[in-house]
C-alpha cells in the first residue's frame, strides 16, 4: 500500500491508505511535501476511517542585532571581513578581560520587545550557558535563560486561503520571551583536508533570541509568521534581518499527536536560513513524523537538519542524553535595570540610563499600520498592501509612480504587480535594480491615459527598457509598414533607441 497524506493548516492533518501490495513505507528523502492551505486539503477516504493528527510548530528565532559593535566588545560587526580579523581580546576569550554591555543592543531588544506587545522587564539578568565546541572560545554563552529583557507577546501575520491572494487570514503567534546573547563563532570544515577552521568574527556579536509558542501548525504559517517578523525588524532597525547573510536564523521545534492526546515527541529542525525553506521543512519534517509513526516506529527527540537539495530533514545528533547547559548567573555583568516615565528618578542623567516610554513614544509605524494606511489612501485592495510591502522598495516605488501620473491608484498597482514586479522576480532582480524607473513608468502610464499609446505598446517599451532587443525589432517593423518600407530602419532604430534613453 503506497501512503497518501492529505493535511492543511487548519490544524489536523488526515491520512489514508490506498490499496496495493506490500506494506506502507516511508516516503522517499526528496519526496516533496503537498502544498498546505489556510483551511486545509483533501481529505481521502481511508482503509478503515480517517486518523486525523494534529501537527505543532514552534520557533525559536535568532536575529542579529543591527549595531557597529558586538554585545560586550567594542569589536566592529562586518559580514564577509578576512576570518578573525574583528576578534577583540574578549572575544577570545583571554583572561582577565570583563564584558562591557552595549547600549545599542538593549535599546534594539526593548524596541523590538515593544513592537511585538511584550510587557518590558525592568529587571533582567544574565547567565552562563555552558557548553563544549570549537568556535566558543569561553566554553559558554551570555544569554538571559532566567529573566529575559521582554516577555509574553503576540505577534499577528497573514496567510493566503489556498493560495489565493483575494482570501486572506489574519492568526496570532504568542511570543513567550525575547532574550539579548551572544552569538558564537563559524566552524568551517575541510573535508579534503580532514580540518577544521574557526573564524571568531561573529563571536559575541549581539542576536535577539524571539521564542514562538507552539501555535502554528504548518510551514504556511511559520513562513508567514516570520516573514512578518522580518518586516517588523527591518522596519524598527533594530536588525537588518537578511537571512542570506545568517542575519535571522530559524530553528523549527515539530511534533504530531491525535486530537485530546499530550503533545508527542519533538524534533528540532536547526538553522534555517530560508523562509523557503522554512515552509519545506516543518511540512515534510509532519510527514515524516506521521509516516514513522504509523508504520509502527517511535520519534526521537532529536535535533536535525534541513538539506535543501534533498527537500528533506537529517539528522544531527539525539537529545535522549539531556545535555545539562549548568546554567548559572553571568558573575561579571549585574541586572540589567530598564525605566518608565513613573520610575526614573528626577536626578538621574537620561543620557545613563534606557527609558522604556521614550522609546515607545518612537516607534515607526508598523507594517500592518503602514498596509492599512495604503489601503485607505489609495484605495487598493488588502492583498496588493501585502504585495507592496513584501518586496523592499516597492511601496516606496508605487507611490512615486502615483504622485507622477494621472492614472488611478487602483490601475496603476495593477501595472506594478502584474508587469513589472512579475518581470523582477523572472529575472531575480530587486526593485532598487529595475531597469524601469518610477518617473519612465509614470510617463507611459500618462500616455496611456490619454490614449496616446495602446497598452501593448506600453508593455513593449517597459521590455525594451529592461532589455529585450526582440521587442524594440518588432517596433522598427511597425515603423516600416506604417511607411510602406520608405523609412531607413537603421535610422529609425536610432531614433527609438534615443528616445527610450531619454
Amino acid at each position: 500500500m503506497a501512503a497518501v497524506a492529505a493535511r492543511g493548516c487548519g490544524g489536523v492533518w488526515r491520512r489514508a491508505w490506498q490499496h496495493g501490495a506490500g506494506g506502507p513505507g516511508p516516503s522517499p528523502c526528496g519526496r516533496r511535501a503537498a502544498a498546505s492551505s489556510a483551511r486545509g486539503g483533501a481529505v481521502p477516504v481511508g482503509k478503515s476511517g480517517l486518523a486525523p493528527w494534529v501537527p505543532v510548530v514552534g520557533l525559536e528565532i535568532h536575529a542579529q542585532i543591527s549595531s557597529n559593535s558586538k554585545l560586550f566588545s567594542g569589536s566592529q560587526v562586518q559580514f564577509a571581513a578576512p576570518p578573525n580579523s574583528l576578534v577583540s581580546f574578549f572575544d577570545a576569550s583571554l583572561p582577565g578581560t570583563l564584558p562591557v554591555l552595549n547600549r545599542r543592543c538593549v535599546e534594539a531588544a526593548v524596541m523590538t520587545g515593544l513592537a511585538l506587545n511584550c510587557s518590558i522587564n525592568k529587571k533582567s539578568l544574565f547567565d552562563r550557558k555552558h557548553y563544549f565546541y570549537a568556535d566558543l572560545p569561553a566554553g559558554y554563552q551570555i544569554t538571559q535563560q532566567r529573566v529575559p529583557i521582554a516577555v509574553n507577546g503576540s505577534l499577528s501575520y497573514s496567510l493566503c486561503i489556498d493560495n489565493k491572494m483575494s482570501q486572506m487570514v489574519t492568526k496570532t503567534v504568542r511570543i513567550k520571551q525575547i532574550q539579548l546573547e551572544q552569538d558564537s563563532g563559524k566552524s568551517l570544515h575541510d573535508d579534503t583536508r580532514s580540518q577544521t577552521l574557526v573564524d571568531l568574527n561573529r563571536a559575541g556579536v549581539g542576536l535577539m533570541e524571539v521564542v514562538m509558542e507552539p501555535d502554528m501548525c504548518c510551514g504556511e504559517e511559520a513562513a508567514a509568521a516570520v516573514r512578518e517578523l522580518q518586516l517588523i525588524l527591518q522596519t524598527l532597525g533594530s536588525s537588518q534581518a537578511v537571512m542570506a547573510e545568517g542575519q535571522l536564523r530559524v530553528d523549527a521545534n515539530v511534533s504530531v499527536h491525535h486530537p485530546g492526546e499530550p503533545y508527542g515527541v519533538r524534533t528540532e529542525v536547526k538553522n534555517i536560513n530560508s523562509i523557503r525553506f522554512l515552509a519545506k521543512a516543518v511540512d515534510y519534517e509532519i510527514q515524516r513524523q506521521i509516516e514513522e509513526l504509523e508504520n509502527g516506529g517511535t520519534i526521537l527527540n532529536e535535533t536535525r537538519a534541513f538539506d535543501s537539495k534533498l527537500g528533506c530533514t537529517v539528522p544531527m545528533r539525539d537529545k535522549e542524553g539531556k545535555q545539562d547547559y549548568r546554567f548559572m548567573p553571568e558573575p561579571n555583568l549585574p541586572p540589567l535595570i530598564l525605566y518608565d516615565a513613573k520610575s526614573l528618578p528626577a536626578n538621574m542623567n537620561h543620557q545613563q540610563v534606557i527609558n522604556i516610554d521614550w522609546i515607545h513614544e518612537r516607534l515607526p509605524d508598523l507594517p500592518s499600520v503602514t498596509r492599512a494606511k495604503l489601503v485607505e489612501r489609495y484605495g487598493i485592495l488588502p492583498e496588493h498592501s501585502f504585495a507592496l510591502l513584501n518586496e523592499d522598495g516597492l511601496t516606496e516605488f508605487f507611490e512615486n509612480v502615483v504622485k507622477q501620473t494621472q492614472m488611478k491608484p487602483k490601475k496603476v498597482i495593477g501595472w506594478i504587480l502584474n508587469v513589472l514586479l512579475s518581470y523582477l522576480k523572472q529575472h531575480s532582480l530587486t526593485v532598487k535594480e529595475s531597469p524601469v524607473s518610477s518617473v519612465l513608468m509614470a510617463d507611459l502610464l500618462n500616455l496611456l491615459e490619454k490614449k496616446e499609446i495602446s497598452s501593448t505598446a506600453a508593455k513593449q517599451v517597459m521590455a525594451i527598457k529592461a532589455g529585450n532587443l526582440k521587442v524594440l525589432n518588432k517596433l522598427i517593423g511597425l515603423v516600416q509598414r506604417e511607411t510602406q518600407g520608405r523609412s531607413n530602419p537603421v535610422l529609425v532604430k536610432q531614433l527609438l533607441e534615443k528616445k527610450l534613453s531619454e
